[in-house]
């Protein structure tokens, strides 16, 4: 499938999302990246308008911030890619246990590599909602509770089209 296929999909079509389990991994992996380096443009975007509030907290980083000079936004680049790469990959396992668990009390079969297939692909909204998010003050703080429970909404509703288990 291609990454815009993939992408209407699993916003609207709970059924597919299932299906996507079936994708290999390297598939759900570039597509998940895709989203990484979107979440860390935002991100490194915000940062070089002005966002710079950690210098500004004590003379001692704005000193090194100085002294770093034009090496900064590299190196605040790369350290926003490793951070986000991290959250979501941690996110995304969170959920896939949660999927797995919803699993078991729906009686369906599935395993949490197809499950984590699943919750990678459903991550798509929650991920561009906190994207959002960042750009509302008044929803900064409520943002991962708003995300966490869209993402276990599409989680759950893809739950509900794994195939039954037998009895």
């Amino acid at each position: 499938m291609k990454f815009h296929q993939i992408f209407k999909a699993s916003l609207h079509e709970p059924k597919k999302l299932a299906a996507f389990r079936m994708l290999s991994i390297g598939k759900v992996i570039q597509y998940i990246f895709v989203f990484i380096f979107l979440y860390t443009s935002v991100s490194f975007f915000q940062f070089v308008i002005g966002d710079h509030t950690l210098f500004q907290s004590s003379p001692e980083l704005a000193e090194i911030g100085e002294t770093i000079g034009f090496l900064i936004y590299p190196i605040a680049f790369v350290l926003q890619l490793v951070i986000i790469t991290s959250y979501l990959f941690i996110r995304i396992s969170i959920f896939a246990i949660i999927g797995v668990l919803l699993l078991k009390l729906l009686r369906r079969r599935g395993e949490f590599r197809f499950m984590w297939r699943t919750a990678a692909i459903a991550a798509t909204l929650p991920i561009l909602l906190t994207m959002v998010f960042e750009f509302v003050p008044a929803m900064q703080s409520s943002s991962l509770w708003i995300a966490s429970l869209v993402h276990l909404l599409y989680v759950w509703r893809a739950a509900v089209y794994y195939p039954k288990q037998p009895r």
